[in-house]
């Protein structure tokens, strides 16, 4: 058994808030409450920490199979710890793509190994390109806990439509990258002043609107659970707001780095701040801020899409689109949402943890007995530099920040992981 002592436990499915210890056994929760120190293996004193259940990040890259020279399951799940994520839900661009049960049940075999829990998605279309469904019946049963073709659009409103039809029929969500082509002459920067300024051409607001907008209307036909990913426009927040007021079962999720900076930002990273959907206006992350105090966004994920040195060496024009983002997450979190005033800790802590587990119908991210044991101790006061990166890859533009939040230790199937050994 382990004891964790003195920590401010929360939970922000039930809203408790209190200094008090717990007690793991097996991989769970056992109980809550102060304890006597008996005959523990293991007392952790957390007294002035947070302790909170492990994060859900349910957008992320571990580029395994096929582009391991980014990321592996192994660096992944190393930066997921010392991001105090717990558990991770990969996406299915992988090389090849998970498309198949021999695909899907190879990274299952080996995700048993990690320290940290990973969920894997499979496609929505066969090959990525968006004209065959997959037999998602056949993947659901041999693990696929979400459908995707995250980093592409599905053009086809007829395939989206039954995509949304049969996940409906799985209880499982379909999550949606949504920017249309045509409304793009350039992807990774904002078609605006900055993409005028170096004459890039950029990716309209509109390219994500229109995308936003009809799958919206298909979900709420549908009845399927939808997942907006990465959200980045005022436009698309809007929109999202209105189908969940009709009653659409829709989700929207936000990237760190989208309520952190704008497309001004791309004249000081370069490179480091293009990704896709890109980083738009001033108004644009207000609106998304604004989206997560209200609730029409519900969840933060990092959309972790982690690239070589070299890569993103190329210049803006070729360099591929994405940043890191696991080990960072939190800290952004209580740094420009929680110590700004948008957001309370319990808060941010619901949109990171309980909210994402709902999504994909998990039992983690919450603290109560009989849960597994996957914890995040914190200093949420605590200042410290983005110095070292446990990715295989440094592509983040906030390397050198002040963050708040340090974190001690992450425990992920009751195996503690101390940090601040590192």
């Amino acid at each position: 058994m382990i004891l964790i002592k003195n920590g401010r436990v929360m939970d922000p499915e039930t809203g408790f808030d209190k200094v008090t210890d717990l007690v793991l056994s097996g991989g769970k929760i056992k109980s809550i409450g102060n304890t006597e120190t008996a005959d523990f293996e293991q007392i952790i004193d957390a007294e002035g920490m947070v302790v909170a259940p492990g994060l859900i990040d349910v957008h992320v890259h571990f580029r395994d199979p096929g582009f391991t020279h980014k990321e592996d399951m192994q660096t992944g799940s190393r930066a997921a710890l010392h991001g105090g994520v717990t558990t991770v839900v990969c996406m299915a661009n992988t090389k090849p793509v998970v498309d198949s049960t021999e695909i899907l049940d190879d990274i299952l075999k080996r995700a048993q190994k990690l320290p940290v829990r990973l969920v894997q998605t499979a496609a929505v279309s066969k090959g990525f390109k968006g004209k065959e469904l997959v037999n998602m019946e056949v993947l659901k049963a041999h693990g696929a806990l979400g459908f995707t073709d995250d980093g592409l659009p599905l053009m086809d409103e007829e395939i989206v439509r039954r995509a949304m039809e049969t996940a409906a029929k799985l209880d499982v969500p379909v999550s949606l990258h949504e920017e249309d082509p045509k409304y793009i002459k350039r992807p990774g920067v904002n078609a605006g002043k900055v993409a005028k300024q170096l004459e890039y051409g950029g990716a309209s607001d509109e390219a994500e609107a229109v995308m936003v907008e009809r799958d919206c209307r298909l979900a709420l036909e549908t009845g399927a659970s939808v997942d907006i990913q990465h959200i980045s426009s005022a436009k698309a927040v809007d929109l999202v707001k209105d189908a969940k007021a009709k009653g659409a079962h829709v989700t929207a999720e936000a990237a760190p780095h989208h309520f952190t900076l704008t497309e001004e930002d791309v004249l000081t990273y370069g490179s480091l701040a293009k990704m896709n959907p890109p980083l738009r206006t001033k108004k644009d992350r207000e609106r998304i801020i604004e989206g997560l105090k209200e609730g029409t966004i519900e969840i933060i994920a990092t959309d972790h899409a982690p690239h070589s040195v070299e890569e993103k060496a190329a210049g803006l024009e070729k360099a591929p689109s994405g940043i890191t983002g696991l080990e960072t997450s939190l800290g952004l979190g209580i740094t420009k949402l929680v110590r700004e005033g948008h957001l309370t800790l319990m808060e941010l802590l619901e949109k990171m943890t309980v909210n994402p587990a709902k999504l994909y119908h998990l039992e983690q991210g919450r603290i109560q007995e009989g849960k597994p044991a996957d914890l995040v101790l914190f200093k949420e006061d605590e200042e410290y530099i983005v110095e070292k990166f446990y990715s295989k890859a440094s592509n983040s533009p906030f390397k050198g920040w002040k963050l708040f939040g340090k974190i001690y230790y992450t425990i992920c199937k009751g195996n503690v992981y101390d940090l601040s050994q590192d």
